[in-house]
């Protein structure tokens, strides 16, 4: 659906984005992970015909985006970081100007409101004053305006910034619903959990090149990182720890009366606490903590996300 090849973008002396190379399968839901100032925006306003590339290509649905790009906006939908709506006007009428710029037939685009407005749970206050709405509702509004033209592609930079938990949630869901309806998705976003929830492949992004991409579990091999498993005793010396070392073969790392192990949990959970026992280490607490995207990306790139 849509491939991305040896993309660059300097704005001056600074290069924003370095040679990245992605793509995207029909009906996914791709994540571009990052921090602020990553290159995600400018990855997708390129990728959204916003901005011009310096050098590469970007085919949408076969189509060259710097040849053919009526068609490709014709194909994407874009739900912009900043808010695109006019706040002394209705949502009705936000929408009904917005879908007139599409050129969708009027009779049509009353209908496709309707419907929109029912999907992002705005129905009711289809008469309200943009102006009265909170960040997420205006947030909400914001996708409805990019899907009047039925687009077979969405892109969502950071759809979620500033906003309540409520109208969070809300985005999830919608986001779902369209995707189970075959819509394709580019969303960017520094928030883990998000593309957690929601991507079957992620890229991650840093400093303007592509670290790793993948799916979640893709991520993980690449990375190498393991579950650890996180034993806190009563007290331990430095004997039994090279007892459960010899013992266990596994590396083991301790501080504190407390143990880290990088291990397999499902199959070594249960013999690791036997070996403790049998050398009488008395257990106060254990804690197993699985991999996530958080541990992949500071594997991966040496820092924690939001540094």
């Amino acid at each position: 659906m849509i491939q991305v090849k040896n993309l660059s973008k300097s704005f001056d002396s600074i290069q924003a984005v370095k040679d990245i190379s992605f793509s995207i399968k029909k009906g996914e839901v791709f994540g571009l992970l990052g921090p602020n100032g990553a290159g995600k925006s400018t990855t997708i306003n390129m990728m959204s015909t916003i901005l011009k590339s310096d050098k590469g290509s970007i085919l949408i649905n076969g189509n060259n985006i710097k040849q053919n790009s009526d068609t490709c906006k014709q194909l994407i939908g874009v739900v912009p970081q900043e808010i695109s709506l006019y706040d002394d006007f209705t949502a009705y009428d936000n929408l009904m100007f917005w879908g007139s710029l599409y050129k969708v037939p009027k009779k049509e685009l009353k209908q496709r409101i309707t419907n929109l407005l029912d999907l992002i749970g705005l129905l009711e206050r289809e008469d309200d004053l943009i102006k009265t709405y909170s960040s997420g509702m205006k947030r909400r509004i914001n996708i409805a305006a990019a899907l009047l033209h039925e687009p077979k592609i969405l892109f969502m930079d950071e759809p979620t910034v500033g906003i309540d938990p409520h109208s969070r949630n809300r985005i999830f869901e919608i986001v779902e619903t369209l995707n189970q309806q075959g819509i394709t998705i580019v969303y960017t976003t520094h928030y883990m959990e998000e593309v957690e929830r929601l991507c079957n492949k992620i890229a991650i992004i840093d400093n303007g090149k592509i670290i790793a991409q993948g799916t979640q579990a893709e991520l993980q091999k690449q990375s190498n990182v393991k579950e650890t498993i996180e034993i806190t005793f009563e007290s331990i010396s430095q004997s039994k720890v090279e007892l459960l070392k010899e013992q266990l073969h596994l590396k083991i790392i301790e501080s504190n009366n407390k143990i880290s192990i990088e291990c397999d949990a499902n199959k070594n959970l249960a013999n690791i606490i036997e070996k403790c026992n049998n050398i009488n280490l008395i257990i106060e607490d254990l804690q197993l903590k699985k991999v996530n995207l958080e541990t992949i990306f500071l594997s991966l790139t040496g820092k924690q996300l939001r540094d």
